[in-house]
């Protein structure tokens, strides 16, 4: 299960950095190897809900805790096995998801549909249009606005370093309640929401006066070749010109050809979009690769405290029915809080970096390249955005899964650029995973527990 995790859960955590080009598959492994294990083995919960979110009670198997051994087991395999299934295909589904359905469907089975708490239920799937709207809807305005301050302006680098010292305020704000809501909340230091935001502040502050001194320093990229930014109109007439005629060979071709031409018309479209709006950096140019160069620090920064905070808190999802299974076998009852050995921690965290080190580069994929084209700041908006859904939804108490807020957050970023800037057939398949997810869980724990019961009763 903690495999699949990493396979699934952190890669898409770290595909929006990959996609951007702000990090190479191999830094993106390490530096969430690293972070992840350590917010899994230094600061996750070492006492576990044995039965993920309270989702069945433990009553249920008084007076026959073996099945709800075989009950667990049946959980953690199922939904390991629908993760294996997801990360193959590279549809980042939620681990979280995975496991309370696996769990539902067992408590289900065996104690019939009173055994389930449908409320907690219900609050799951609407966090399914919760999650990613609010993150899309936020990074949305949020590289509106970047667009507008930065690019629109005839000195985007001098732009961009005005703007950058407010960015890195808010950065280190929003991910320190983050981190205190989402990860540090296992070491129990009871910090109000008050509190919090006001040693989020003062860290603000201080990273903001740092970055100030250093986004001085800064000087533009050497690049020989420099474009206009406004393009004259005969540039949009020409490309809405070639389009109309793309468009119509493209519905005449058939096969691989057809395809090529529709990933063509594709790309074109989104050139189309960015000059008509008359606020295009152009690749080539030495303003484009110096605000670029910017946001990948504050796009690298965002990522390690998502996976930071994801290793403290979502390793849970696989030692919680590790824990409801060794408490029975050791002291013979049920509890909804277990205590979790050491080296089980040890155990969650290693599977989720050898998760993300062999299959994670699949997700990654998906979330970086197929959905729509990132670059370093369209990136940093769409992890940003994540983590700040992250902490509202954490402070009114929305159960959130962070696989959808991170989908969501690269949503927005592509439709401020346009409809045509998304792949809507890949993200046709990452909402049908979804609706997946609960129902084969479930289906798969009663099949695995009937089994393990033939098996070992």
């Amino acid at each position: 299960m903690a495999w699949s995790i990493g396979a699934n859960d952190v890669a898409n955590a770290m595909g929006t950095s990959v996609g951007s080009g702000a990090l190479t598959i191999k830094q993106a492994v390490i530096i969430a190897a690293i972070l992840e294990f350590a917010g899994a083995f230094f600061v996750g919960s070492h006492v576990s809900e044995t039965i993920r979110n309270g989702i069945i009670s433990p009553e249920l198997f008084r007076g026959s805790e073996i099945d709800l051994v075989f009950g667990m087991m049946g959980a953690l395999l199922a939904a390991a096995i629908w993760l294996q299934v997801a990360s193959y295909f590279g549809w980042p589904v939620s681990t979280t998801h995975s496991i309370v359905g696996s769990v539902l469907g067992f408590g289900v089975m065996y104690g019939g549909l009173r055994a389930a708490k449908w409320i907690m239920v219900a609050e799951i799937v609407a966090s399914w249009i919760i999650s990613p709207v609010m993150s899309g809807v936020i990074a949305f305005f949020l590289f509106s606005l970047l667009r507008r301050w930065i690019y629109a302006s005839h000195d985007a680098v001098g732009a961009a370093k005005r703007v950058t010292p407010y960015l890195v305020f808010l950065v280190f704000v929003v991910l320190t309640l983050a981190m205190v809501f989402k990860g540090l909340q296992n070491l129990n230091l009871d910090l109000g929401f008050d509190d919090a935001l006001l040693v989020a502040t003062q860290i603000g502050i201080v990273a903001s006066l740092i970055s100030y001194g250093l986004v001085k320093r800064i000087r533009p990229t050497e690049i020989k070749e420099r474009e206009v930014l406004n393009q004259p109109d005969s540039v949009g007439k020409g490309i809405k010109r070639i389009l109309r005629q793309l468009n119509k060979i493209s519905r005449e071709a058939r096969g691989e050809i057809k395809d090529q031409l529709s990933t063509l018309a594709q790309h074109l479209r989104i050139i189309d979009d960015e000059v008509e709006r008359g606020i295009m950096v152009e690749r080539g140019s030495s303003e484009y690769a110096t605000v670029q160069r910017i946001f990948v620090y504050l796009q690298i920064l965002s990522a390690a405290f998502i996976a930071f905070a994801h290793g403290a808190n979502d390793v849970a999802n696989a030692v919680g029915p590790l824990a409801a299974i060794i408490t029975v076998l050791k002291t013979g009852q049920t509890s909804m809080q277990a205590p979790v050995p050491l080296w089980v921690l040890v155990l969650g965290g290693v599977g989720v970096v050898a998760g993300l080190a062999t299959w994670g580069w699949r997700v990654i994929l998906t979330i970086g390249k197929k959905i729509t084209e990132l670059t370093p700041t369209r990136g940093f908006v769409a992890t940003f955005s994540a983590a700040v859904t992250i902490v509202f939804a954490s402070k009114l108490g929305i159960p959130i899964s962070t696989t959808h807020t991170l989908v969501g957050g690269v949503l927005g970023v592509g439709l401020a650029r346009g409809i045509s800037a998304l792949n809507l057939r890949v993200i046709t398949e990452i909402a049908i995973s979804w609706l997946v997810t609960i129902p084969a869980g479930a289906i798969g724990a009663i099949l695995i527990y009937y089994l393990l019961k033939a098996l070992f009763a």
